[in-house]
Parts: C-alpha cells; sequence; structure tokens
C-alpha cells in the first residue's frame, strides 16, 4: 500500500489535553525562584544570538526559541515548558564577582574564572565557533583578558569540544596555557566518541531532536539545554591531569581545591571549590534536572551509588565553605541553606533511584516492573530540580536493574525471542492481518492508550513498512506521546520517529572530528579497526603484518585468524611478517583503513596483498541505518 500524503501534523488530542491540566494542579507552578536565580546577575545578552562558521553555515541559533515563555501550549507538556523556558535564556551573567557565565550559546555552559592577570575557562561548550562567541561577549564587558588556563570537568564532548575557540595548541604547547582535566579524561573522551560513535550519532539525532522543527509542536529543547551546537569540534591533550581528592593546583594566583568523582555522569569527572570566590562547582553531576543513568543515545551504564556518595563527599567538604553551587549546565544556586538542600535532594535523587530498584529486584520484581510502579519521595517530587526533563525516573530505573542483572529478566520464554523483523508479522498474522491491527490500533488511539497503539504498529510497520495506514496512525500516535512528555529526551525521539515516518531517514546530522580520530592512541586506533572487522569475511584469513609508526616511534605486530585481530607492540621483524606498513602519522591508519592507499604518508613493503587482504574485511559503518523501520 502506498505511503498517504496526508500526514501533517496532528493537534493534541483530548486525553493528553486532560493530562497536562492535572499536572498544572499537582506541581508547584506558583514556585518562582528558579526563574529569580536563571535572572540573578544578568549582564548582557547576544543581540542576535546567532553563530556562524567561516563558511557562513549557522551553528548555533538560540533566537529560534523566541517562541518560549507565558503559558504552556497544550503541545507541550507544562513542566517540560517551564524547564524549557528557562534553559533558552541566554546572555553573560555574574555568578560572583569574579567568575562569570555564558549561558544560553550551546547545550552546556562556559565559566570564566579571573585570575591576578587572565582568566581561566571551565568547559569551552561544544564547538570552536561558540566558544570564541561566548569568549568575546566575556570580553566586551569584562575586558580583554588573556586566557591563563582550561578546565575540562569530564569527557563529554559538550564540556571540552570548543576548546579552539578560547586557545591554541601553539599556546599550550608554549606553556602559555595550562589544560586541566581528571585522569583518565583523554581516554574516555575518544572512546565514547569513536568506538560506539556512529550509532550514538545516529542515535543521538533523535535524542536532541537535531532536525525537528523548532516549535510548539517540534523540538522545544533537550532539558539540560536546549540542543548541542554543529561547529567544529576540537580536543587539546591535558598538560595536568588530576589524580586524586585534595589535590589543589594554583592557576594565575587563584588556588583551585579538586574532589575526583569517577563513574557518575561521566567515566572521568571533577568537583572543585574556589577558596577565593567560595564557590563550587559541580560539573554535571548536580544540576537542576533528573539526569541519565543511561542515556537514551546509548553509553556505559553510570553508577548511581558512586554518585550519590560523591554528592554527600561535597556536602561534607565543601558546602560550610560555599556561597554558591554552580555547573555546566542550568543556573547557580546561592545561600548556604539552599546549596546543602539542593546538593542533599540531588544526593537522595540518585540514591532513593539506585536503593528502591534493588530492594524491588530482590523481590523478583524485573526491571520494566519496577519501573512502572516506581514512586519518588514527595520531597523529590516537588523539587523543580529533581524532575526528569533530561533522564527520566523510567528509563534510569531500568539503567539500574541493567547495571546489575543485564538485559535477561530470568523468564526462559523471553531468553530467545525472535528479532522484530521476524515477530512482527507473526504477531500480525495472530491478529488476523496488517488492516486488522491497524484497526485495533486505531481504537486504542480513540481511547488514549497510545502506548498500546505503538506497540501494535511497531509490528505492523516491521511486518510492512510501507503500509500507509499503518504508517501515518503510527506517526500520529507518537506525536501524541511527545506532547504528554515531560522528559524533553522522550519528547525528541517520539517527534524523531513521527519525522522519519512521515519525511523518511533523516541519517545522522553530526559527524566525528578528525581532531577527535587524531588523539585516540595507536592501541585505541587498532581497536577501532578491530570492531570493523567482517569476522565471516575474515574466517579464513592468516595474516601478519608489522605497522610502523614514525611520528610514535613505534612498532605493532597485526594479526587476523578466527576472524580476530589481535595486536602487540612488539620490534618490525620482516622475517616473519608478510608486509610492513611505515606510517608517518597514527592518522594516516584511518585513512587506510577508509580506503585511502596513494596518499603520501604511506610505505608498503612486502606483501602489499596481505595489507590489502586485511583492509578488504573492514566494514565501514552505517551513520544512517534504520531505527522505526525494519
Amino acid at each position: 500500500m502506498a505511503i498517504s500524503a496526508d500526514m501533517d501534523n496532528k493537534p493534541p488530542t483530548a486525553t493528553i489535553e486532560a493530562a497536562h491540566r492535572r499536572h498544572l494542579g499537582a506541581l508547584p507552578f506558583d514556585d518562582t525562584r528558579d526563574f529569580e536565580d536563571a535572572d540573578r546577575g544578568f549582564i548582557a545578552a547576544q543581540q542576535p544570538c546567532v553563530v556562524k562558521a567561516a563558511d557562513g553555515r549557522v551553528v548555533w541559533d538560540n533566537d529560534v526559541y523566541a517562541f518560549l515563555g507565558g503559558d504552556a501550549p497544550t503541545t507541550v507538556h507544562p513542566s517540560l515548558w517551564r524547564q524549557s523556558t528557562l534553559a533558552a535564556k541566554q546572555g553573560l551573567y555574574e555568578v560572583v564577582e569574579g567568575i562569570y557565565q555564558v549561558r544560553g550559546f550551546d547545550l552546556s555552559n562556559i565559566t570564566f574564572v579571573e585570575g591576578d592577570t587572565g582568566v581561566i575557562v571551565i568547559d569551552p561548550l561544544v564547538s570552536t565557533e561558540v566558544a570564541a562567541a561566548a569568549l568575546a561577549l566575556y570580553r566586551q564587558h569584562r575586558g580583554t583578558r588573556t586566557v591563563s588556563a582550561v578546565i575540562y570537568t569530564h569527557s563529554h564532548v559538550d564540556h571540552f569540544g570548543g576548546v579552539l575557540g578560547v586557545t591554541t595548541q601553539a599556546d599550550v604547547d608554549a606553556g602559555r596555557v595550562a589544560v586541566l582535566a581528571p585522569e583518565g579524561f583523554v581516554e574516555h573522551a575518544v572512546q565514547e566518541n569513536v568506538y560506539a560513535g556512529t550509532a550514538m550519532a545516529r542515535r543521538a539525532g533523535y535524542m536532541y531532536g537535531t532536525v525537528l522543527d523548532r516549535g510548539p509542536q517540534g523540538q522545544v529543547g533537550c532539558g539540560l539545554g536546549q540542543t548541542p551546537s554543529t561547529g567544529e569540534v576540537a580536543i587539546i591533550v591535558p598538560t595536568i591531569d588530576v589524580r586524586e581528592t585534595g589535590e589543589t593546583h594554583t592557576i594565575d594566583g587563584v588556588e583551585i581545591e579538586f574532589q575526583m568523582a569517577p563513574g557518575t555522569e561521566a567515566p572521568a569527572e571533577m568537583h572543585f571549590y574556589f577558596p577565593r570566590y567560595r564557590a563550587l562547582c559541580m560539573a554535571e553531576n548536580a544540576t537542576h534536572n533528573l539526569h541519565n543513568l543511561l542515556t537514551l543515545r546509548g553509553a556505559l551504564v553510570r553508577d548511581p551509588h558512586g554518585w550519590a556518595g560523591y554528592l554527600t563527599e561535597a556536602i561534607d567538604t565543601f558546602a560550610d565553605r560555599a556561597d554558591v553551587v554552580f555547573a555546566s549546565h542550568h543556573w547557580p544556586t546561592w545561600g548556604h541553606d539552599r546549596i546543602v538542600e539542593f546538593l542533599s535532594l540531588q544526593r537522595d535523587l540518585y540514591a532513593y533511584l539506585h536503593d528502591q530498584t534493588l530492594r524491588q529486584l530482590n523481590q523478583g520484581y524485573t526491571g520494566i516492573e519496577i519501573a512502572e510502579t516506581f514512586a519518588m519521595p514527595p520531597a523529590l517530587e516537588q523539587a523543580w530540580h529533581a524532575r526528569g526533563y533530561y533522564g527520566s525516573v523510567s528509563h534510569n530505573v531500568k539503567a539500574v536493574y541493567q547495571r546489575y542483572m543485564g538485559w535477561f529478566d530470568g523468564n526462559p520464554g523471553r531468553l530467545w525471542p525472535h528479532p522484530p523483523e521476524a515477530i512482527g508479522p507473526r504477531y500480525v498474522a495472530a491478529m488476523g492481518g496488517i488492516d486488522r491491527v491497524v484497526e485495533i490500533a486505531k481504537g486504542a488511539f480513540d481511547e488514549g492508550d497510545f502506548r498500546w497503539a505503538a506497540t501494535l504498529l511497531d509490528h505492523a510497520i516491521f511486518t510492512d513498512e510501507n503500509h500507509g495506514g499503518a504508517r501515518q496512525l503510527y506517526a500520529d500516535t507518537l506525536e501524541q506521546l511527545a506532547y504528554g512528555a515531560e522528559t524533553a529526551t522522550w519528547r525528541n525521539f517520539f517527534l524523531a520517529g513521527a519525522t522519519e515516518l512521515r519525511d523518511g531517514n533523516f541519517g545522522t546530522p553530526t559527524t566525528t572530528s578528525t581532531t577527535m580520530a587524531a588523539q585516540l592512541s595507536p592501541e585505541q586506533m587498532f581497536d577501532v579497526l578491530a570492531i570493523s572487522v567482517n569476522g565471516p569475511r575474515a574466517w579464513d584469513l592468516d595474516i601478519a603484518v608489522d605497522v610502523t609508526f614514525l611520528d610514535a616511534g613505534t612498532n605493532y605486530r597485526l594479526t587476523v585468524r578466527n576472524g580476530v585481530l589481535v595486536y602487540r607492540k612488539v620490534p618490525a621483524d620482516a622475517a616473519t611478517a608478510q608486509a610492513t606498513l611505515t606510517l608517518a602519522t597514527k592518522l594516516r591508519l584511518l585513512t587506510l583503513a577508509a580506503g585511502d592507499n596513494t596518499s603520501p604518508g604511506l610505505e608498503i613493503t612486502g606483501d602489499a596483498d596481505a595489507l590489502l587482504a586485511l583492509v578488504g574485511v573492514l566494514d565501514k559503518p552505517d551513520p544512517a541505518f534504520n531505527i522505526i523501520t525494519p
């Protein structure tokens, strides 16, 4: 059946509108302290708040969110509308005299800490262009201070990718600018963006709603911020690795006391305190929403028990000495009592999710069962900063279950299920055919049971993806689920799915930068090759190749047997290697794997066919794999 052309956005149903009215009555909308805090210290906005790359491409546009404010439309959960209105505020703000933030220039904040002669930059956003614009706005109002140091709070790209907008590799190499980061930063930063980078980036297009129209029926933000910028992403390797809690460094006359917090929101993360300013930076471990224990784009499952423990340690170590706590997202909190309350509730949020999931897990409940009935304490339900705008209680509970128990819930009937392409047609046939399934789904839609409708239509689409009735109703169903979602990332996922059902696969809007790939160690590059080997095609290969990197002065022996690539750091041995590959740089290995065997910087001796056989079994990742369709 042909796809229907009548696939325009639909208004919210009465079910969604009624749910919004209930939320308006249940949540403390008369508490406006967040609006006061978000506006406190405002100095100036950027007009217009649009940032372009050198080629004229727009990489950031905060003005597109001008529709936010006032009462929530019925197409957006009122709590999410409130959060997005707050997160869209942009400009230069004074945290305390001497510490300034530019907000609303990216998904994250950039912070400027004034030293004796220059300025320390904390977390230079996602991309070069927005970081440079933020630095220019700071300098416009605080004077042209030179950058004396850059601090990366943790290993996610929105906290380091714009580093070339605030400094240069030359200044770092010359010792004019220090770069501080938690131990393990580079390893985790490149692993997350390269190893599973293609799949994560494709799903991130759903999670952040990158291609969605901005507006009341489209993307209204991400909860943690509005959206990531799309400019040049880079990395400069830290010059100082912070390793221990209690470690102090004095940069440009400013003493900084560090607390390590690995395995929390990021594998490598740290908090730090500025005695001069009585200010505490909590990185991304205490923000004005419930965060993710397993992000929907994909990542390693995070440890809520450890996360809560580090928040307790931060309270005990710094709260009595702090007048303000700020983070790399959202707005600060001022005053001792409010700081303790804020950090304590954030701590209780992650501890409660962890402990209560495990309690029920040990009573035999599965992750999906626990998530369905999980109730937060009233104090957390009524705390705006504990609401699930970026992570949800539902998927975080399932993440805790996954962390301890894995994907299998213990029921043998679910141990070996058919994949979607096989189980969909079976369900559809059992229910009387695809037209009957769509009929049942339409009844569920009309009754407001959008979850059941989505389940039915998922099976229908995996039976016949071009069935116009199924495709249109599925898009309409996902749209209603989006309108009702308080979690911004859920809303974006639902709307992205509806968009692809209506308009086709939009692929991956962003790509990993070559500067990121260049920071891979030789071992990590070989890991990238190993996970690219098409095992069945390589079953019969028996290859031994030496790879010599001239820039690093090292050699590795690569072997491929039984479809497995193994590498060892050993001296080159032409007598036992079928071929020797000499490379001018590490990055040249990746360009060779991509099929470039003619550019300079590459020399092959021995049996060139052995090397070509290795390259010939490497698969290229697919940045446009299907998600909502087979």
